[in-house]
């Protein structure tokens, strides 16, 4: 790599004896070179998991070149173009030449054909098969046609065949065999959806990898390059829906002006098969100067929404809907004119209808009242109203009662409303999680979640039950992740910072998925596919979640971040306005002991759950270590099942979390053979950032408890190495992601 931070040309001019105009061809010549290669070294990070690394064993090569060498399509549209287009990409960089194109079948060719395209010996023979699969699944066989060998890509819409065609090239990827391939699958939930926190100044809120991607200014005239990147990317994995604007929203997007800028987008994704939403304030007619009210009652207020929404359909006739945040922080909502939840989500859901559009109502609601338990609040205000939402209204659920903390318990709500759907609200940016200067594998969190079990019909009702209807036979699913994309060369500022992004794809199309296996794949396609490297670091990423909660919020405790950006410790604030907002109404640490009680001694949110959950959690040597302080308030020389105290293990597991992160500086020093210089160094730094962070966390949390314990620090944990004040007094006004108000 070539740095040429200090290049003159007077230094080059003076040194080199060339003709002038030679001098110049040859300089341009070489910068034109550079660029090219820096370029090309650049979009490794760019190119997330659709690197499509050269194959280059022989045997592998000489495989896949034998079994496919032509592709035909039965059908020419915007999507199986799509899919050419991919294909076409994916030869070029596996085997360095294009896949020949035929209008007719050749033996070994690569078929994509609906079903209905298919001829009809052929629509019986593989009945079974498409009885398997949904409206979006596919299926990649090997079989004999005609006394041709072809490899079928099939599908019942066309959108099918562009998941196949990634499945398909994904198999390549992964270098596995594909001489006898035969594969179904259809994703389990059907609105798989990112959400964007970006504000149309570009700013991201809780975003850490750079500004929006979108640049609205721009549009509807200039379409980046990275809107179609961004669009493959997403549907490689399946997402089919985009929330394009912050749930804090702004009235403008709704406006014609940015109509026809959101159209240019919906233009982009549509052949991927992504659906544009957009977060609608609810004061949007009171905003807009035409009403003087947003009561969702009034009849010029459902005309307004009706005609809003028949606007939007006219530009963008597959709009997918609205996203709303409503009486929540200060957002404009139904409680404001005496309504309800209810009204307000079927009122917009009324305008959707005839379009086919749907509401995504989001559950994080939390009153300005002085609360007795945060976490009780949005059972409170949504449960009772169990079935009585239109049937084209998800309401949208954090994974925990909080707020996307390191750890917590699911949300109650999965466990009470079994007739109503429900839509997971998964964090893929790491708000509390070291933003992306922590390297954190968020799938196994997910997973954690999907895999309880929530006792609402009988044992083995899992999350992901709720989610994909299938425990309540819901027609309408989905499953939301807040985005980490921002406009950085690699899209998410930590490289590994991907895999969360990727893994939130793979879960929404299947929520049964394992966590070590998303992993794998992903390293796999995006570094290497050395076993080695793909065993030992997958381990390092499984473990890398709880690394993180054990030096920030170890044993149940949580929201102990620094207020408004969430940056670093901060359990000792105390002074602002709303109690909720406050880390030490969280923790209760006091002379006596620590944690918050929601037995029936204390707040009584454990009753929100099964009984099955009550019973085990109610009591503190039943209730599992890692909800230890979430759920119980305890004295500080309480004895854990290991025999040693609550503060011992309290202090010994910050411990552990600064240790696993230097094991994970050790481990990817050892994998510097399989990474490119660019990545390496890039994970390396960042690495020592979180290290360096990590014993901050430690060192301040444990300084700050340490006054109320009135307990030595173990042997095994160093001192701090400033006094408390020291820790109180570090201001960070210019934090990545903030913005007036929390989501």
């Amino acid at each position: 790599m070539v740095i040429l931070s200090n290049f003159r040309f007077s230094d080059v001019s003076h040194s080199v004896k060339l003709p002038k105009m030679k001098f110049y061809k040859t300089l341009i010549i070489c910068l034109l070179f550079l660029s090219s290669s820096l370029s090309i070294y650049a979009q490794k990070g760019h190119d997330l998991w659709l690197q499509y690394a050269e194959i280059t064993g022989d045997n592998l090569k000489n495989t896949y070149l034998d079994e496919i060498q032509s592709v035909t399509f039965s059908s020419q549209s915007e999507t199986t173009g799509k899919a050419q287009e991919e294909l076409q990409i994916a030869w070029r960089s596996f085997f360095g030449q294009e896949l020949a194109v035929n209008t007719t079948l050749q033996n070994k060719a690569l078929w994509l054909a609906t079903e209905k395209e298919l001829p009809k010996p052929l629509q019986q023979q593989l009945k079974t098969d498409f009885a398997h699969i949904n409206e979006e699944g596919f299926l990649i066989k090997k079989l004999q046609f005609k006394g041709k060998a072809i490899m079928l890509i099939s599908a019942k819409k066309e959108i099918g065949l562009l998941y196949g065609t990634f499945r398909f090239l994904k198999e390549l990827q992964l270098h596995q065999p594909i001489e006898k391939i035969a594969i179904t699958d259809s994703p389990k939930i059907q609105k798989r959806v990112l959400n964007h926190w970006d504000n149309l100044d570009r700013t991201v809120e809780r975003g850490y990898a750079g500004f929006s991607i979108w640049d609205w200014h721009l549009l509807p005239e200039l379409i980046k390059p990275e809107y179609i990147d961004y669009a493959r990317a997403n549907a490689s994995v399946g997402i089919n829906g985009t929330v394009l604007t912050n749930v804090n929203a702004n009235s403008l997007v709704l406006s014609p002006q940015y109509i026809e800028k959101v159209q240019a987008l919906a233009d982009v994704f549509r052949p991927y098969g992504i659906q544009v939403y957009l977060t609608a304030r609810f004061s949007s007619p009171v905003e807009t100067g035409d009403l003087e009210t947003a009561d969702p009652l009034d009849p010029e207020v459902r005309k307004w929404w009706k005609n809003k929404a028949d606007e939007i359909y006219q530009s963008i006739p597959d709009f997918g809907g609205f996203l709303v945040k409503a009486n929540s922080e200060g957002q404009p909502g139904p409680n404001n004119y005496g309504r309800t939840h209810v009204d307000g989500a079927n009122m917009m859901a009324e305008a959707l209808a005839p379009h086919n559009g749907i509401v995504m109502w989001r559950a994080f609601v939390y009153s300005e009242d002085d609360p007795e338990d945060r976490a009780k609040q949005a059972y409170s205000e949504f449960v009772p109203f169990d079935g009585q939402f239109a049937e084209n209204v998800l309401i949208q659920v954090k994974n925990g009662p909080i707020d996307f903390q390191p750890r917590e318990p699911f949300h109650p709500i999965f466990g009470a409303m079994p007739d109503t759907p429900l839509m997971m609200e998964f964090q893929i940016t790491q708000e509390y999680l070291g933003f992306s200067s922590h390297l954190v594998y968020l799938p196994k969190m997910f997973q954690e979640t999907l895999e309880t079990d929530t006792y609402t019909a009988g044992k083995n009702s899992t999350v992901a039950k709720v989610i994909d209807g299938s425990l309540s036979h819901k027609k309408l699913t989905g499953m939301a992740g807040v985005a980490n994309i921002g406009n950085e060369s690699n899209w998410t500022g930590h490289p590994f910072g991907q895999a969360n992004w990727y893994g939130f794809g793979r879960l929404a199309w299947n929520p049964y998925l394992d966590s070590r296996t998303i992993a794998e794949d992903w390293l796999k396609m995006t570094f290497s596919t050395d076993e080695e490297f793909v065993r030992t670091v997958s381990d390092m990423m499984l473990q890398s979640r709880e690394s993180v909660v054990k030096y920030m919020t170890p044993l149940g405790l949580h929201h102990i971040m620094a207020t408004g950006h969430h940056y670093g410790p901060g359990p000792w604030v105390s002074n602002l306005s709303r109690p909720e907002w406050n880390p030490v109404y969280y923790h209760k640490a006091d002379s006596l002991g620590v944690g918050f009680d929601r037995t029936t001694s204390g707040s009584d949110a454990l009753s929100q759950y099964a009984n099955p959950i009550q019973q085990e959690y109610e009591n503190p040597e039943t209730t599992p270590e890692e909800f230890l302080l979430w759920f119980h308030h305890l004295p500080w020389d309480y004895q854990m099942k290991n025999g040693k105290t609550l503060w011992f293990n309290m202090s010994s597991t910050y411990q552990e979390g600064v240790e696993e992160v230097q094991k994970m500086i050790q481990t990817w020093q050892g994998m510097k053979k399989f990474v490119d210089e660019q990545r390496f160094q890039k994970v390396s730094m960042l690495l020592q950032i979180q290290l360096k962070e990590a014993r901050w966390w430690r060192d301040a949390c444990l300084s700050y408890f340490k006054q109320f314990s009135k307990m030595e620090l173990p042997e095994n944990v160093p001192q701090p190495e400033h006094n408390l004040d020291y820790y109180k007094s570090l201001k960070f006004p210019f934090a990545p992601g903030i913005r007036p108000s929390w989501n």
